[in-house]
């Protein structure tokens, strides 16, 4: 049973974490301490050095060998279940998309396990807790977060092929990025140049905005040469050049100047021919206006097919797997994870630990990067609009995802395959934790469900207090 000690030593680990949350939003609104552009700096030490220092001590110092296979096994298939069901929703409904599934599935399996997960849990269960928390946090950061920077990278090739190749993707055989484009998001609007090979194929060429800024007078002939490169991938023959050149309003005058050159010179004869002849004329007049009908509708319908088209799978798949490598060799704490991990296989298996001068350089950053995490949340809590930026229907639905239908689905999948007593009720408990702040991070980089995600990630860390503790009382009746 849970007693009053029980909520006070939970209340007592997890209501500090609010106090720089607090600090920091009235250092930005209430007192004016702190400027937006001074919160970038503070962001940036967060993401470069506290967290990855946290990242790496947190993996480094908890044994990888005691991992428990059924907790794991049933938070990966919570996660399994929620994106096959989502998956079905966006092939099998004219609602379901890849931009709500990769949302709603954010929203309901990607929790804040470290930062919020670690102190609560280890208030409510012990110390056992932070162990299955560090496993947890690894299936996280290299299988979810990744397949999210898959899921991500897709569906920014897929809206940069639709954009900039809107009828003739389906050709397209290769991409090649340059090394100076980080991601496929939209914040900014990548420039392509294409050529044609012999076969037709289009080969593609994936530039930044920034190469723009270099083609001025002085290089006006390549720019022409790029131009003239661009529209030649659009030319396979004679019909499809004007159209493929984005020409479909040409090609239409083109159609109406013929059509009423014949009218003109069909009146003009008219004049000289008989009753009979005038019938037949017009009759041709009927037939010719009609087969140009016919030929603009299947026109437009080969054009519109044609939009319709996309490159080969193992087209799509080279060039997702190019962008997700080059977000993860960016990344810090891609590097300061693998090393962590790398680092508690060695000392856990032939018990060697780092030395005391080494262990205590790494551990005075390690200990920021909880406050300054929450510092750092309670900032980007003081520069939005409102708490609430996506509207009450969406913030109740995203609420409803991260503290309901997530901790439903792991209870039910730990249930599925044997897991009961207090390794179920942690299983659930960490489900109900608030939104991971990366996952905001996500959506902003790639301009995608923002509002929605902002509201999750502040909202959520607001009222996961109460419902956490809501959790860990119901859960302990028994």
């Amino acid at each position: 049973m849970i007693n009053g000690k029980d909520i006070y030593n939970t209340l007592s680990a997890l209501v500090p974490m609010y106090v720089p949350m607090i600090l920091a939003y009235g250092s930005v609104r209430w007192w004016k301490i702190i400027t937006p552009e001074q919160c970038t700096g503070i962001n940036r030490f967060v993401a470069f050095f506290s967290a990855p220092f946290l990242n790496f001590y947190f993996l480094a110092t908890n044994n990888p060998y005691t991992i428990n296979f059924g907790f794991i096994a049933a938070d990966t298939l919570q996660k399994l279940v929620i994106l096959g069901a989502l998956f079905l929703w966006s092939a099998f409904t004219k609602s379901g998309s890849i931009d709500w599934t990769i949302t709603l599935f954010s929203l309901s399996t990607l929790p804040n396990t470290v930062v919020v997960g670690v102190p609560l849990l280890t208030a409510m269960y012990g110390d056992s807790s932070t162990s299955l928390m560090s496993h947890i946090f690894v299936m996280q950061g290299v299988v979810w977060f990744t397949l999210m920077l898959v899921l991500y990278e897709y569906r920014g090739a897929r809206n940069l092929i639709s954009k900039q190749f809107p009828q003739n993707g389906g050709f397209i055989t290769s991409f090649t990025v340059d090394s100076d484009v980080i991601s496929l998001s939209e914040n900014e609007p990548l420039q392509t140049e294409a050529e044609t090979g012999e076969n037709g194929e289009v080969h593609v060429v994936v530039k930044s905005p920034s190469f723009n800024k270099s083609c001025n007078c002085s290089t006006s002939n390549r720019c022409a040469k790029d131009i003239f490169s661009m529209r030649r991938s659009f030319s396979f023959n004679t019909t499809r050049d004007l159209r493929d050149q984005g020409s479909d309003r040409g090609m239409s005058k083109i159609h109406d100047q013929n059509q009423d050159a014949v009218k003109d010179e069909s009146i003009v004869n008219l004049k000289a021919m008989g009753d009979t002849e005038i019938d037949e004329s017009v009759d041709r007049m009927k037939h010719s206006l009609s087969e140009g009908k016919k030929v603009a509708k299947i026109e437009e319908g080969d054009a519109y097919n044609k939009k319709q088209q996309m490159p080969a799978t193992s087209v799509i798949t080279r060039l997702v797997l190019t962008m997700v490598w080059k977000n993860l060799i960016r990344n810090p704490n891609t590097y300061a994870c693998a090393t962590g991990l790398a680092w508690s296989l060695i000392s856990f298996r032939w018990n060697i630990k780092f030395p005391s001068i080494v262990d205590g350089s790494i551990l005075i950053m390690a200990k920021t990067g909880t406050g300054t995490a929450m510092f750092s949340m309670g900032l980007f809590m003081a520069l939005q609009t409102k708490i609430v930026a996506c509207g009450n229907t969406w913030a109740t639905i995203s609420m409803v995802a991260r503290f309901v239908v997530g901790p439903a689905v792991i209870a039910t999948a730990a249930i599925a395959i044997g897991i009961r007593g207090v390794l179920l009720r942690i299983a659930i408990v960490q489900a109900a934790l608030p939104q991971s702040v990366l996952s905001f991070v996500f959506a902003k980089e790639y301009n995608h469900h923002t509002d929605i995600i902002s509201t999750a990630v502040i909202f959520g860390t607001v009222i996961s207090l109460p419902v956490t503790i809501l959790y860990f009382v119901l859960l302990g009746l028994n």
